[in-house]
Order: C-alpha cells, then sequence, then structure tokens
C-alpha cells in the first residue's frame, strides 16, 4: 500500500482519495477540540495558509481516543474548527488511529514511522510530515509546535 492508495471521509461524509494530494507535500495529523494542544489549530492554519500555494496541504483527522476529548460530532467539529481557528485546510471526520477499528490510513502511518516510545500514537495532535511522493520523511510528538515546523515543510516543496 502506497499514501495514495488510501480514502477517508471528509467532515461532510463525503469519501476523498489521498491520491488528489499526490505531488503536494503533507502533514497529517490527529486532532480533538477539547485538548491542551487544540491552540495547535492557529498554527496548523499559518502553515497551510504559508505554503498552500506551494503545494503543502495540512490534513487533521479528528480522534476521540484520548481522554474522550473529541466528544463532538463530525459537523460540529468543523463549525468549531472553523469559528475559533478559521481552518481551510482539510478536515476528516472522527477516526480511531489505535487499536482493531484503528483508520487503515494510521495502521499504515505507524508501520512508515514508529514513535519514541513505540509505533503507537500516543495522544492527539501527533504529525506525520509527508512529502512530494509519498514517503514518510517525519514524525513529531504532540509537543512539537506546528510553528515549529516551518523549515522541515520548506525544505520538502
Amino acid at each position: 500500500m502506497a499514501l495514495y492508495d488510501f480514502t477517508a471521509k471528509l467532515s461532510t461524509g463525503r469519501e476523498q482519495s489521498l491520491a488528489v494530494y499526490r505531488g503536494e507535500a503533507l502533514l497529517i495529523v490527529n486532532v480533538a477540540s477539547k485538548c491542551g494542544f487544540t491552540p495547535q489549530y492557529k498554527g496548523l492554519q499559518a502553515l497551510h495558509a504559508q505554503y498552500a500555494q506551494r503545494g503543502f496541504s495540512v490534513l487533521a483527522f479528528p480522534c476521540d481516543q484520548f481522554g474522550h476529548q473529541e466528544p463532538a460530532s463530525d459537523q460540529e467539529i468543523a463549525a468549531f474548527c472553523d469559528r475559533s481557528f478559521g481552518v481551510t485546510f482539510p478536515l476528516f471526520a472522527k477516526i480511531e488511529v489505535n487499536g482493531p477499528r484503528a483508520h487503515p490510513l494510521y495502521t499504515w502511518l505507524k508501520q512508515q514511522k514508529g514513535g519514541l516510545l513505540g509505533s503507537g500514537i500516543k495522544w492527539n495532535f501527533t504529525k506525520f510530515l509527508i512529502d512530494r511522493a509519498g514517503i514518510v520523511r517525519s514524525r513529531f510528538a504532540p509537543t512539537t509546535a506546528p510553528e515549529g515546523l516551518a523549515r522541515e515543510v520548506a525544505a520538502l516543496i
């Protein structure tokens, strides 16, 4: 499997092939609205806005597996992101990132780049940086602020 073989539902419910992102650098992030890291949406939006015209996208995947910090519906999450952070990057439907019901994309991402303490996602706002060829180049902990990734993103585009 390769990145572009996966599909995922957008927050609107429409199935989206990741093949539409072929040739772009991507930052794939599991997100939550009631997390201490939720303010990172602002930095994610800033990165997206700064580099979108050069072939970069942030892809956000809400997840409620960590401390029940994403209890809302997909529509409520989208409204919150728009209202609170002016998010313009793709927001997908809520998924699981660990366990037997983990979305296949996340199973693949974890196989490509394990974390410091194993391959499982440890918390919200874990980030995977993907190059234009669909190769996972880096994995960043939730504590890594999006603003700190500008140099890595710029190097891939």
